[in-house]
Parts: C-alpha cells; sequence; structure tokens
C-alpha cells in the first residue's frame, strides 16, 4: 500500500522525475486556466465592446474589479491555501474559473454583467496563485525550483498568447462567446490533470497546525508595494494592448498576432530567467528590479510607437514591455518563496495583495488616460509607474537584506557561535 504523506504539499521530487514533471505540469494548465478569464476580456476588447457596448473606461472597470477581488481575496487565501493545502485548493480555484467561463458565453449581455462575473473568477485567481506557490514549492526539488516558478508563471503570458490567437481563430470566425468555451474546456481538462488530494481536511488541517511560525510581515509589505507600483504599468497590456495595437491602425487579427507575439516572447523570458535563477543562487531581487527598468523603456517604444502611429516602434516595444518588462514574475514569487520557507503561501498573498491592488488600479487609471490623453499619454504614464515601481523594489530589497541578516545573527547567538 501507498505510504501517505503528513502532509499533502509534502510529496517533494525532482523536477526532472516523473512524479515532479506531471506535478509542474499539471499546475501550468491550471495557472494557465485561471488565468485566462481576465486576459480573454482583454484580447477580445474588441469584439467585447461592439456586443455588450461599453467604452474604454468602463473596460477598465470590468478588468480592475476582476484585480480587485483577487486584491481583497489574497492574504486570506494565502492563510486558507497554508491551512487545507495548496493542490486542494489549485483544483477547486481552477474548477470555478472554468465555471465562470461557461457563465460568460451563455449568460452575459453586458458590460456591468461581465464585471460580476470577473470578480467571482478574480477571487478565484487569487486562490489559485497562491495555492500553486506552496504545491511548486513543497513538490518539486529545491535546485529546480527556480526553473519551475518561471514555468509556471509562464502560464501568465501563455494566457494572453491564447487570447491573442482566439481573435483570428474563433472570434473573428464563429463568435466571441465560443472562445469563452474554449477555455472552459481548458480549465476543465487542468482539472483533470492535477492530482487527487489523498489526505482529508481535518487531517490537513493537523497537519498544518504542526508548522512553524511566520516569518516577519514589513519586508513582505514593502515588497507588496513594489510589485503593486510595478503592476500598474504591467496590468494594463493585458487590458489594452489589442486595443491600442488597432487605434494604431492594426486590423484586429493583426493586433491578435502582436498581442501573441509578445506573450511568446514573455513565456521565453520567464523561463529562462527561472533556468538562470537556479544556476546564480541569490540577488534574484537585483535581477528583477534590472528587468523592470528595461520594461519601462518597452513602454515608451509603445507610448512613441502609438504618438507617431508606428507599428516599427510599437510592435518592439509590446515585445519588450511584455516579454521583459512583465518577465520577471516567476523570479519575484521563486525569490519570495526561497526566502520565506516556513510560510510561502501566507508570503505571497501578501506580496500578492500589492500587485493585485496595482492590477486595479492599473487598468481604470490606464482607462481614464486614454479618454483625456489617447493611448500615447497611457502609455508614457506607465513608463513611469515602471521607474517608480523599480525603485521601490530597492528599497523592499534592503529591508528584506537587514530582516534576513539579524536572523542570521540570532540564530548565530543561540548556537553559542
Amino acid at each position: 500500500m501507498m505510504k501517505v504523506s503528513p502532509d499533502e504539499d509534502r510529496a517533494h521530487h525532482a523536477l526532472g522525475s516523473g512524479a515532479g514533471g506531471r506535478d509542474l505540469w499539471s499546475a501550468v494548465a491550471a495557472v494557465t486556466a485561471i488565468t485566462l478569464p481576465t486576459f480573454l476580456v482583454g484580447t477580445l476588447a474588441v469584439q467585447l465592446r461592439q456586443s455588450l457596448h461599453f467604452d474604454p473606461a468602463q473596460l477598465g472597470v470590468v478588468v480592475g474589479c476582476s484585480y480587485a477581488a483577487s486584491a481583497v481575496f489574497a492574504i486570506p487565501s494565502g492563510r486558507l491555501v497554508e491551512e487545507l493545502s495548496g493542490l486542494r485548493m489549485l483544483r477547486y480555484a481552477t474548477l470555478v474559473c472554468g465555471l465562470v467561463m461557461l457563465l460568460i458565453a451563455a449568460v452575459v449581455q453586458s458590460w456591468p454583467e461581465l464585471a460580476a462575473a470577473l470578480i467571482l473568477a478574480g477571487a478565484a485567481s487569487s486562490l489559485g496563485q497562491t495555492a500553486s506557490n506552496l504545491f511548486l514549492s513543497r513538490r518539486i526539488d529545491s535546485r529546480r525550483q527556480g526553473l519551475a516558478f518561471g514555468i509556471k508563471q509562464a502560464a501568465v503570458p501563455l494566457a494572453f498568447l491564447l487570447g491573442g490567437l482566439s481573435v483570428p481563430v474563433i472570434a473573428l470566425t464563429v463568435g466571441w462567446r465560443w472562445a469563452f468555451v474554449g477555455a472552459a474546456a481548458l480549465a476543465a481538462a487542468a482539472v483533470l490533470v492535477l492530482p487527487h488530494p489523498r489526505l482529508s481536511v481535518a487531517a490537513q488541517r493537523r497537519a498544518a497546525a504542526q508548522r512553524p511560525r511566520h516569518e516577519p510581515t514589513l519586508p513582505l509589505v514593502a515588497l507588496a508595494l513594489g510589485f503593486g507600483l510595478t503592476l500598474t504599468a504591467c496590468s494594463s497590456l493585458g487590458a489594452f494592448l489589442v486595443s491600442s495595437a488597432v487605434a494604431d491602425g492594426l486590423g484586429p487579427a493583426e493586433a491578435g498576432l502582436v498581442a501573441a507575439l509578445a506573450s511568446a516572447c514573455g513565456i521565453a523570458v520567464r523561463v529562462l530567467v527561472g533556468y538562470l535563477a537556479d544556476r546564480r543562487g541569490r540577488r534574484h531581487l537585483v535581477f528583477v528590479v534590472a528587468m523592470m527598468l528595461v520594461g519601462a523603456a518597452g513602454f515608451a517604444l509603445l507610448a512613441m510607437g502609438a504618438e507617431l502611429r508606428a507599428a516599427v516602434l510599437f510592435i518592439p516595444g509590446a515585445v519588450v514591455a511584455f516579454g521583459i518588462g512583465w518577465g520577471w514574475n516567476g523570479l519575484f514569487n521563486f525569490a519570495v518563496v526561497r526566502t520565506h520557507p516556513r510560510s510561502p503561501a501566507r508570503a505571497t498573498g501578501i506580496t500578492q495583495t500589492g500587485g493585485r491592488l496595482g492590477s486595479v488600479v492599473g487598468p481604470l487609471v490606464f482607462g481614464i488616460l486614454v479618454d483625456h490623453l489617447g493611448y500615447p499619454g497611457a502609455w508614457a504614464v506607465a513608463c513611469g509607474e515602471m521607474l517608480v515601481g523599480a525603485g521601490t523594489m530597492v528599497a523592499a530589497r534592503a529591508l528584506l537584506a537587514h530582516r534576513i541578516r539579524a536572523e542570521r545573527s540570532s540564530a548565530k547567538i543561540a548556537s553559542g557561535r
């Protein structure tokens, strides 16, 4: 008889092993599914606006509702995941997002109804993200976790890639509702490939009660602030990149392909950065800041491309902003998990709160800026947000380093050395 682990998330596997590979790819499938609702709204925005009759500012409200729900639920989700297991909560979150996408396809007839659906999807997404972080941190060998988090976080641009491809393949042929039906089918498949929980809820709670105390919160709050400021800019990419490309003169199908290209670069960068993280071993947040600065240059190219209506500037700007400027997400989560090993779900729940709040403010502000300044001005403001976020992340890293040094000193004193 198979020996049952005392903790659902404590089964460690090497990434190259069969079990480790299944854990990773099932997590990627689940995270892709829970990310799809919001990104599909962004990539299908042109068709949705024509069908449901709303403007760019209202699009910002719709997307902002998803991120607002994620922000509100981020910290509670971290606690819930630590108590009930990442595996169990990841399955639940994926199932809920699949049902939401079916609801959008079958029922939604106005933008307020779409916003209401995305509120539920946002809460489920928050639960799924923290659950996947705990799931991988406990089940993948620590020597391969950088790559694992890079691949897992590549599910975010993968969702945007699928959304971009859905424009010419589905939305412009059989209609946007069928794109949500297809995404719901992906969510159902992800639920099926995830491992089944082997422990009861009561047994999992007993295992969780035996874990050590949590780490200090102040460095996490600082990291959350830097994360949020930067996500204020990055979240506008998912909601407005396609709409901006169309406004600059590209056709809807071409704009969808630009989103797909940018997403493909995002996937490649996140995987590569995770692979390199396992070989560097340290200074991960320094690399995150460097990528943010490069991303700011990408947003500047988007602003110039929109101003000059020049695809030769807009397309590289989209690739750099999405690929590099948003390609550090997996590395950031990996760094948070590595520096908070006692409670990775709680830690990433706190930092995710900052990111989700930034993602609420970003589309809302961006939509208003588009109405008043046009896309050139909105992308220029996003560039500034990236720069401020990078500066805040530098300060956050200093606080975290101070906490780590203090803990090491305390450990040496306690051991008598």
